[in-house]
């Protein structure tokens, strides 16, 4: 086995399975997925079952579509992976030139472009198909975000916010749920989305602050280094702006008492990171970040206790 398959991409888990338990073939494909760092698929997916829920509290269903909460996850996984495998295709110089990165199969050499692109279309194939088990409005709405996946890894080289291009991207869920539940949308999914959009800046902010030093040695921007010493009250503003769009989301949907309750747990989740975030600290920048799936779980368990709530007091 090769010294390179051996060793794990910087910020991927300990003993993650793919290095423990994946055959040498496989690894290289994984790790362009980022199956050792399942922390990506999980914010994809988040947005996604929270508006199912939020589509359940307004239709008054005591759950989220089952059948969707499982395609939704099936679908976050293809499509992250494929998104990931994208963005290391376009990034494959970049990736090279960063510690943290260097070992990505691409830059290291262990995949070809050719075979990650023939690879990045198997996994696109696969959301097509969860895809197409939705009603064609919510199948319209999904096709509408490729375009945001296909800017995105281009912002970072024009603009200090590209991680509000990731947000456009990481929250489009946010109006699938919505769209699958009623083959519609309204202002109440919209608003979902955009406290999704400032969720998904703020999160990707602390992961940028890993990096920052790199970055700015080979010209790539963020707004980790825009914001820089005042990351910390542009996150609250940030986490604070989220939970506001939220909270009028939930209003709209005709929400109780139990989803504001969750949206205050989640909240002081959130002022924690910002409490203990030091942005010279790498370790904890990725431990923050990967704590936002924390605050994800928080706000769906939330919504479903509620929906099977105000579905029994109707009964």
């Amino acid at each position: 086995m090769s010294k390179q398959l051996q060793q794990s991409v910087a910020d991927a888990a300990r003993d993650n399975w793919i290095d423990r338990w994946a055959p040498d073939w496989l690894k290289p494909y994984a790790r362009l997925s980022r199956f050792d760092r399942p922390i990506g698929w999980w914010l994809l997916l988040l947005p996604c079952w929270w508006s199912s829920a939020l589509a359940a509290i307004a239709d008054n269903r005591p759950l989220p579509n089952v059948w969707h909460i499982v395609l939704f996850l099936i679908g976050a996984i293809a499509m992250r992976g494929a998104g990931c495998t994208y963005n290391d295709i376009v990034d494959r110089d970049y990736d090279g030139r960063v510690a943290r990165t260097a070992l990505r199969p691409i830059p290291s050499g262990q995949v070809t472009v050719n075979q990650a692109r023939a690879y990045m279309f198997a996994q696109c194939l696969v959301g097509l198909v969860v895809l197409l088990q939705f009603n064609w409005f919510a199948v319209g709405v999904g096709v509408s975000s490729l375009l945001i996946v296909a800017v995105y890894p281009f912002m970072k080289r024009f603009s200090d916010w590209p991680q509000s291009v990731l947000g456009l991207a990481f929250s489009w869920g946010a109006l699938m749920g919505w769209a699958g539940h009623f083959g519609s949308l309204g202002l109440a999914p919209v608003l979902l989305y955009m406290g999704g959009i400032a969720w998904t800046i703020g999160y990707d902010t602390i992961y940028a602050h890993q990096d920052k030093e790199d970055d700015a040695l080979i010209g790539v921007r963020s707004t980790a280094r825009l914001f820089g010493e005042n990351t910390k009250p542009w996150l609250t503003g940030l986490y604070g702006l989220a939970t506001i769009l939220f909270a009028a989301s939930l209003f709209l949907a005709g929400a109780g008492w139990l989803s504001y309750l969750g949206l205050a747990i989640g909240l002081l989740h959130m002022a924690n990171q910002i409490r203990r975030l030091n942005i010279d600290d790498p370790d904890l920048c990725l431990e923050l970040f990967r704590s936002n799936r924390t605050y994800g779980l928080i706000l769906f368990a939330a919504m479903v206790a509620d929906a099977l709530m105000l579905s029994r007091s109707f009964v």
